[in-house]
């Protein structure tokens, strides 16, 4: 069997504020006399208020420089050593709260650790930057008038995070037109707490390249269709879709979608709460799905193929996928 540590993979799906290691959050807790919150790692969220909830936790390690390239640096470790070749990590730019300055000079401080931390490592780092819903479609213009100011210092895509629900993409638009006219890559979340109309409107209003999530789609056969046609990614995530919906592990859409055509990368989301990092959800799939190497090598592929990472780095990561495939077993 194959170590897939060993798999030149992407990490396109992972929240810096929920990929932060929980003995840090720990530590820096307890340097700054606060106390340590609950994590309530591996449980299933009643609803996506308390799973905002829980992750507010992880915002207040997120208030020093200092500490911030310690977290950047330990999130690009762990996925390093889960055989990311590319992380592309999201992030909203209001999560500080001013604690570290202007928006642009908080987005530049974790640009500059991330590629400090990308060298040190080995690997290639890109920041997805996200608007929030929640904060509405003047917050996002905002948003991804910054991202694109900051497309030539690694700044790959921009997104969309917050309640699914209550806040539809019609308002967005304009925040992703600029995003996508000034070169990133249109990455939404959809699909995960609302069904097919959500990742159809993401496709239709928001004009994904990829989409975050996405697995309810398979709730629609024409949708499945649609995205295997286009080729349109999803990120998909197994423990957290659990976490917020899927009613079992064993009855995730992942190889459902896979079967179909429609380009799926695995990801891990937020660590930090739902307990799984990059290679274990891979593990997850393997074991759980019973997925060969040729399936997890495709999967390793699209998450390369579609992400915001540089030409040159992409070639030899698909060359490395092709080695592991032709490595003895």
């Amino acid at each position: 069997m194959r170590d897939l540590a060993t798999l030149p993979k992407a990490h396109l799906h992972l929240h810096l504020d929920g990929a932060v290691r929980a003995q840090t959050l720990r530590e820096v807790c307890e340097r700054r006399g606060l106390h340590p919150p609950r994590l309530p790692v591996g449980e299933r969220f009643h609803s996506f208020d308390a799973f905002m909830e829980a992750i507010a936790a992880s915002h207040d390690v997120l208030s020093s420089p200092e500490d911030l390239r310690r977290i950047v640096d330990e999130i690009v470790e762990d996925a390093a050593a889960d055989g990311a070749v590319w992380i592309e990590a999201s992030l909203w730019p209001g999560l500080f709260g001013g604690r570290l300055g202007p928006d642009r000079h908080a987005l530049t401080l974790v640009l500059e650790a991330g590629r400090s931390a990308a060298a040190r490592h080995g690997v290639g780092f890109g920041l997805m930057v996200a608007a929030n819903r929640n904060a509405g479609p003047e917050a996002a213009a905002h948003a991804a008038r910054l991202a694109v100011g900051l497309a030539g210092d690694g700044v790959v895509s921009f997104g969309l995070d917050g309640d699914e629900a209550a806040f539809p993409p019609a308002g967005f638009a304009e925040a992703f037109a600029i995003a996508k006219s000034g070169g990133l890559l249109a990455t939404p979340h959809a699909g995960e707490l609302l069904g097919p109309d959500s990742v159809r409107d993401a496709l239709t209003v928001l004009h994904a390249d990829r989409v975050l999530h996405g697995v309810r789609a398979v709730e629609d056969d024409a949708l499945v269709t649609e995205l295997a046609s286009a080729g349109v990614c999803l990120d998909v995530c197994p423990t957290s879709n659990f976490a917020l919906g899927v009613s079992s592990l064993e009855r995730h859409p992942l190889p459902v979608l896979v079967a179909h055509g429609v380009r799926c990368s695995v990801n891990a989301d937020d660590p930090l709460l739902f307990g799984r990092g990059l290679l274990e959800e891979y593990q997850l799939c393997r074991r759980l799905f019973s997925m060969s190497d040729d399936e997890l090598a495709d999967i390793a592929r699209t998450s390369i193929r579609s992400s915001g990472a540089p030409g040159p780095l992409q070639h030899v990561a698909l060359e490395g996928v092709s080695d592991w495939l032709e490595s003895a077993s």
